[in-house]
């Protein structure tokens, strides 16, 4: 029997530590931001947080407003000396250093304004909530609702912690003669016993039809009404601005077009997803309680790993102070035996010159070998005495120290060793990589490029990811443009990885046609994963990229044309015909018209290829033509010899030539850095109306009163697209770089359409080059598919 009340007594401890620790929680959530205890007549902000009416006046005074008419504190047992506890004592005003907190926190301050100076300018309360500045309106504080509920929650929660077994006092009767009230007057809002109802509420009088509740600590108004319209209930509630209305602040024009909706469908709708979310969350209680035992895992972890890396940067300090030590003795020892050999040098010299003094050394012996008086033996051995004389005098007149004794090349030079040691840090990720936007690009494949920022740790390998952008291409037009940062925006399609990218671009292959495809970018090294790149977005071409070389033996004049080695660039250059021509000119120049075309023709499909022209080009067409037209406008044999069939479009030039019948070819005009492009889609003034690429125009009669279309120029793109449709027989032009559709026009695909390009005056072409020349020069990277698993919230 005692073990069985011992596990109730258990039981029932265990079940009062979770309630307090709940009630602990809850706590948090009842606290004011400013004075960070209960909060005490809260009222709504536009931001939606709430704050005691006290510390907002207060916040307000210390930025500068005027001090607001704050209302009477109501009149209830929870403010009356008899009925208070020590846990309910009336709160002294917020601290100003407290509140010198909040407004330090990015806040300005707005003095008030004299008299006579105009209108008021709305109040700013800087919420410490949110730490942002709200607009009160001209009203300030008296714009903004009591949150009643919170109070009403305040006072469940006072009562449940400190005032369960405290009973509510009456407030009429006289001390110490105080009886515990039985009933509470929502229009007097005081409480009452029986006794003191009956006498304040006289039968037949007006009191007697007040309402009575339960006694209570915190009366709340009958209805909520509008701090603008006094005695107007708040009927509705505006989505737009998050904020309930009155009748006649539904009538303003400030929310004319606003989702207003009656404000009891709102309330029905917040409890539904309240409850739902709550529902929600209770349902995921083994998650939540996953995520807690994973976080204070993450906690305990977070010791240990601090713990150990502590010990390894003592351990690297003491390694480079073992280093530093270890050098310090090889330089020392350097140091002493250069002390070593200069002493014995300078020593030696010492005693050399010691030597030269009257009464010593060899002064000394020379004398005495003057002494001889035997010739030969003089001679024999004075010999040697003169030279060392000899050489004394030249070491007295040419005196010098044989060793340097200042040591100056035995100072170390610490500045870069110090530069190191003052910027020693923790390692670093890499910071968020730049893609290059001008040489990213898609083509026949995806070609992307990035870089480091300069001051960012360096990275061993990249992770690229890319997906296919919900929506398709209509959703965006454009080629690789930024967008913010982050996980982005989810799709359909999953990311996709290629790991350990070595060097800063890569080859992405296997990508859908006419898509678009959102593409980041982020570094790793030995610290880990850094940021993700901003995501840039790269538009795939509307068809499969054709892959074709300059035609050198077909329409090609050598003395007017250069065309490269590789057949993939053209240059016009002026040929000795046109420079004999400029010379004996006077007043103009005849410039030619050459004509360059693909070594491919088309008779199927949909095809897309992109070139770039020079800027400073003077003439330049791009597009395509009808083979069989080309080389008759330009006089070339039929019989030529060339990689393609017979050219022979079989149908009547004569229904070639009618006004109804498409082009047989369609180009596009650039010059001087602009490109020509006519009015409207499908505008006949344009050169693909032309009767022959030499002729501006589709009509040479001049009768005809037809008005001419306007054309407009637009700066030349950096590379330009040609798609040709030969079942529909259209062919549009785009701005390679951002995929953004330039013109669109017929062209007649009644036989084999080649590329072509035409000359008019100096200027240089050039064919893009495939992506998967790019490829074969780097090593293939490790492509995954990410698997995410994302939880969705029930409807």
């Amino acid at each position: 029997m005692a073990e069985a009340d011992l596990q109730t007594f258990t039981s029932i401890m265990d079940a009062l530590v979770r309630i307090s620790s709940n009630m602990k929680s809850m706590e948090r959530e009842l606290q004011c931001p400013v004075c960070k205890e209960m909060v005490k007549q809260p009222i709504i902000l536009p931001c939606q947080h709430s704050v005691c009416l006290l510390c907002a006046s207060e916040v307000l005074v210390q930025s500068g407003y005027p001090a607001p008419d704050l209302p009477p504190e109501p009149n209830s047992p929870a403010s009356t000396p008899n009925t208070r506890s020590p846990r309910q004592g009336r709160r002294p005003p917020p601290k100003v250093d407290r509140i010198d907190r909040v407004l330090r926190a990015g806040f300005g301050t707005f003095p008030g304004r004299r008299r006579k100076e105009g209108p008021p300018p709305n109040m700013l309360f800087p919420c410490p909530s949110c730490q942002k500045e709200v607009e009160l309106g001209e009203r300030g504080l008296a714009d903004c609702l009591r949150n009643l509920t919170l109070e009403r929650i305040v006072e469940r929660y006072r009562h449940t912690v400190s005032l369960g077994t405290v009973a509510v006092m009456c407030q009429f009767c006289k001390p110490p003669q105080s009886l515990e009230a039985t009933k509470g007057c929502a229009d007097c809002r005081s409480n009452f016993c029986n006794e003191c109802f009956k006498l304040y509420h006289p039968w037949g009088t007006p009191r007697a039809q007040h309402e009575h509740v339960q006694p209570t600590l915190s009366f709340r108004p009958k209805v909520l009404t509008c701090p603008e319209h006094e005695q107007e209930r708040l009927h509705f509630y505006c989505k737009s601005c998050q904020r309930l209305l009155c009748p006649l602040c539904k009538l303003r024009r400030i929310h004319a077009g606003h989702k207003v909706t009656p404000v009891a469908q709102a309330c029905q709708a917040l409890k539904e997803k309240i409850t739902k979310g709550i529902n929600y969350i209770l349902a995921n209680q083994e998650t939540v309680q996953a995520q807690i035992t994973q976080l204070e895992n993450a906690i305990t972890q977070t010791e240990v790993n601090s713990a150990t890396a502590q010990e390894q940067l003592a351990q690297s300090v003491r390694e480079l102070g073992a280093v530093l030590a270890e050098r310090q003795g090889v330089l020392t020892q350097a140091l002493e035996a250069a002390r070593l050999r200069r002493g014995e040098a300078l020593s030696a010299q010492v005693t050399e010159k010691r030597s030269l003094l009257e009464h010593a050394g060899l002064l000394a012996f020379s004398q005495e070998l003057l002494k001889e008086t035997d010739p030969p033996c003089f001679v024999q051995a004075a010999r040697l005495t003169h030279n060392r004389l000899v050489k004394a005098i030249e070491n007295l007149q040419c005196f010098s120290l044989s060793a340097d004794p200042s040591f100056r090349h035995f100072q170390l030079d610490i500045s870069r060793e110090l530069k190191l040691l003052n910027s020693l840090d923790f390692i670093r990720a890499p910071l968020a990589p730049v893609i290059d936007t001008q040489r990213t690009l898609a083509y026949d494949q995806l070609f992307l490029c990035w870089r480091l920022p300069q001051d960012s740790a360096p990275a061993w390998h990249f992770s690229v990811e890319f997906r296919r952008r919900e929506g398709g291409p209509g959703s965006m037009w454009g080629g690789a443009r930024g967008a913010g940062g982050g996980s982005g925006s989810g799709g359909h399609w999953g990311w996709q990885r290629l790991e350990e990218v070595s060097g800063t671009s890569t080859v992405i292959e296997r990508l859908e046609m006419d898509c678009v495809y959102v593409l980041r970018v982020r570094g790793c090294n030995k610290a880990g994963f850094g940021e993700y790149s901003e995501e840039v977005y790269l538009h795939t071409p509307p068809a499969a990229v054709l892959n074709f070389y300059l035609d050198s033996r077909w329409g090609l004049h050598s003395d007017r044309l250069v065309v490269s080695k590789e057949q993939r660039c053209a240059r016009s250059v002026p040929g000795l015909s046109l420079l004999q021509a400029a010379d004996r000119a006077l007043t103009s120049c005849h410039l030619t018209s050459d004509l360059l075309v693909g070594d491919v023709a088309i008779t199927q499909g949909k095809h897309y290829w992109a070139c770039s022209v020079e800027p400073g080009s003077y003439l330049v067409k791009v597009g395509v033509g009808l083979e069989s037209r080309l080389q008759e406008w330009f006089h070339l044999p039929q019989d030529m010899a060339s990689p393609r069939y017979d050219p022979d479009s079989g149908h009547d030039s004569g229904a070639e030539d009618a006004l109804d019948s498409p082009p047989p070819f369609a180009f596009l005009t650039m010059g001087m850095g602009k490109v020509l492009l006519p009015h409207g889609p499908n505008s006949h003034n344009c050169p693909s109306n032309a009767t022959s690429p030499r002729e501006p125009s589709c009509h040479s009669s001049t009768n005809s009163t037809q008005p001419t279309p306007m054309a407009f120029t637009a700066p030349l793109p950096p590379r330009l697209g040609v798609c040709l449709d030969f079942e529909k027989g259209r062919v549009t032009f785009y701005d390679a770089h951002s995929l953004r559709s330039l013109w669109e026009g017929p062209v007649d695909c009644s036989g084999p359409v080649c590329p072509a390009f035409c000359f008019i005056g100096g200027g240089a072409l050039q064919l893009q080059e495939l992506v998967a020349n790019r490829a074969a020069e780097q090593p293939p990277a490790r492509r995954v598919t990410i698997q995410s698993r994302v939880t969705h919230l029930s409807n």
